[in-house]
């Protein structure tokens, strides 16, 4: 059993997002020592690090929450797991069109930027769009 800064250390995962993962019961809470402090298993450390790997491939907590759910409940459900995955895939699809549009769009406005212009079209275009 060990501390939450050691479960932070060997988990990857924060100490105060390990805390607010507690809180809303995303993992169990842990064992208490006689003076109240927290003590964490191997078992909640491999928790948290399978909870920081879905968080670092982007998925939002609500599906790394359940993800965790099936992989902790015995008869993983390989499909359900799949159609997360695949509708997570299609959200970055999804964000890197969004993130070329802005890059076209960023691109062709800054073509329109001499050095040295006075009136900036960049500025001019982006005033426009406010009003």
């Amino acid at each position: 059993m060990i501390a939450i800064g050691e479960a932070s250390r060997q988990s990857g995962v924060g100490i105060e997002t390990i805390r607010y993962y507690e809180r809303e019961g995303i993992v169990p809470r842990p064992a208490r020592a006689a003076n109240n402090r927290r003590l964490y298993s191997a078992q909640d450390v491999g928790r948290l690090r399978f909870l920081k790997r879905c968080r670092d491939l982007g998925f939002p907590l609500s599906d790394a929450k359940t993800l965790l759910a099936l992989s902790e409940g015995g008869g993983e459900d390989c499909r359900a797991v799949r159609e997360m995955a695949e509708l997570h895939i299609a959200g970055i699809r999804n964000k890197i069109d969004e993130l070329r549009r802005l890059e076209a769009a960023l691109k062709e406005l800054t073509a329109n930027c001499v050095r040295g212009n006075l009136s900036c079209p960049l500025l001019h275009e982006l005033r426009t769009v406010l009003d």
